[in-house]
């Protein structure tokens, strides 16, 4: 079997440069080789291929059942954090049984309920900033996102418990998302105290002390079922698989854990980008201001929502600096042609969603942020694929999506903001996912007020 060309440097150069900048790793590599190449990040194992044409991406991951299979075992990188029965660390018949007892809560109606606890929880954050004085922007989101899932996903609105929890699991994702960390899940020999130095403890304990909050929730709730409560826990306790099964604590606490990984650090980051972008280029936060202000004071959720230039500008920010850069990994079952290559069983493909939506050919000047080229033409699900794709597909995705337009809209009617300086700001990585190279800060000149009084009475 002749695999992709790629880099011929050693292994553990390789695993380096990939624990260190991922994405222009990627880019050097894509430069050299093409769309289509491999990389080596394990002595042990074979090279993954990485593809970014998206008739390729289209193929794996609409492949699962005949050449290609989507293991869990392969993302046991997430298992330290998320545990060995989250949706994204197992397969098969338990993959598709956890994805259904997960899918109802974040569908229709049910989904829908929790914009008013978006629009409160972002209110309530943002009031808390000083008209004058520069801050974070991501710490902002990060309280935001964090707060929602509190709420929509554990339903703990307050107590000791709540702040407790809150506290714990803030804690433990900004550990996780260290580079350190990182660094030692590609070392496995390293995952272990060594005397004084005892990152990895240190972090295991943190992950059992947040864990005993987790299961005491969960065994109080048993003890006091509520079937009024609509809070993501709640539903999920009470959800039965084909065998009129419900899920174990185990089960709970690791998808409890997944969403929270999952839907907390990427909208929170996602948010971040977005206010960056917005007032780096002043035409589009003039376009979305005048946008936002024609729904008048407080508009409907659902109005939002439908907003055109606001959905444009968060798929503009997910293209540019997506936060997963990567398709969950699949394997080739039986030989497969894939982008002219003959590829054998075993071989590891991954798609990158980063290449992809840099691709000169689908998004012209793919370094420029510019919301109108998604008002202009529909890309397929494998020229943009923000949140994966295949039976792998990110199962928040509506969520994230209500979280960071609700969010977004609430933020940009209450305060004109802008940014403390206009240099630029570059993905890197943070945990196995991105972020911003720098913070972004930013600075409230003022409160806003609705500036079309006409459009305020009329509009439904």
């Amino acid at each position: 079997m002749k695999l992709p060309n790629g880099p011929k440097i050693p292994v553990l150069l390789q695993m380096m440069r990939w624990i260190a900048n991922p994405m222009s790793f990627m880019e050097a590599c894509a430069k050299t080789y093409g769309e289509t190449f491999s990389i080596s990040l394990d002595t042990n194992s074979s090279p993954l291929v990485i593809v970014s044409n998206p008739q390729a991406i289209q193929q794996i991951l609409t492949n699962d059942t005949k050449e290609l299979e989507a293991p869990g075992e392969l993302n046991r990188t997430f298992e330290f954090l998320l545990g060995k029965n989250s949706v994204i660390t197992i397969s098969g018949a338990e993959h598709q049984r956890q994805r259904q007892l997960l899918m109802p809560p974040f569908h229709g109606e049910r989904m829908r309920n929790y914009s008013q606890v978006i629009t409160d929880v972002t209110q309530n954050v943002i009031s808390q900033y000083q008209i004058g004085k520069p801050f974070n922007i991501r710490s902002a989101t990060q309280a935001i996102t964090m707060r929602v899932i509190m709420q929509a996903v554990f339903g703990l609105h307050e107590g000791t418990r709540a702040e407790k929890l809150q506290q714990f699991l803030g804690e433990l994702l900004e550990k996780a998302s260290s580079r350190l960390i990182v660094a030692l899940l590609y070392f496995p020999a390293l995952q272990r105290d060594f005397g004084p130095i005892n990152f990895w403890g240190k972090q295991m304990r943190h992950q059992q002390e947040t864990d005993e909050l987790i299961y005491e929730e969960i065994r109080e709730r048993r003890k006091q079922p509520d079937s009024s409560r609509t809070d993501i826990l709640s539903l999920l306790m009470a959800a039965r698989d084909e065998a009129d099964q419900p899920m174990t604590d185990q089960e709970l606490r690791d998808e409890l854990m997944t969403l929270l990984a999952a839907g907390h650090e990427t909208t929170a980051t996602a948010l971040a980008w977005a206010f960056y972008w917005i007032h780096k280029v002043p035409s589009v936060r003039q376009k979305l201001l005048q946008e936002l202000d024609s729904l008048g004071d407080n508009p409907d959720p659902s109005a939002v929502l439908k907003l055109p230039y606001l959905n444009a500008v968060c798929s503009e920010t997910l293209r540019i600096c997506p936060v997963a850069i990567l398709t969950f990994p699949r394997v080739v079952k039986t030989p497969i042609s894939l982008g002219g290559y003959e590829l054998e069983p075993g071989t590891v493909l991954l798609g990158s969603i980063y290449l992809t939506h840099h691709r000169e050919d689908i998004y012209p000047e793919p370094k420029q942020f510019k919301p109108e080229r998604f008002l202009e033409r529909q890309f397929s699900p494998y020229e943009f694929l923000p949140f994966g794709g295949g039976a792998r597909r990110c199962i928040g995705l509506a969520f994230a999506q209500l979280e960071m337009k609700l969010a977004l809209a609430k933020i940009l009617s209450s305060v004109e903001l802008e940014l403390v300086d206009n240099g630029e700001i570059r993905p890197k990585r943070r945990g196995l996912v991105t972020g911003p190279d720098r913070p972004i800060q930013m600075i409230i000149k003022s409160q806003r007020q609705v500036k079309s009084p006409v459009l305020q009475t009329t509009t439904v």
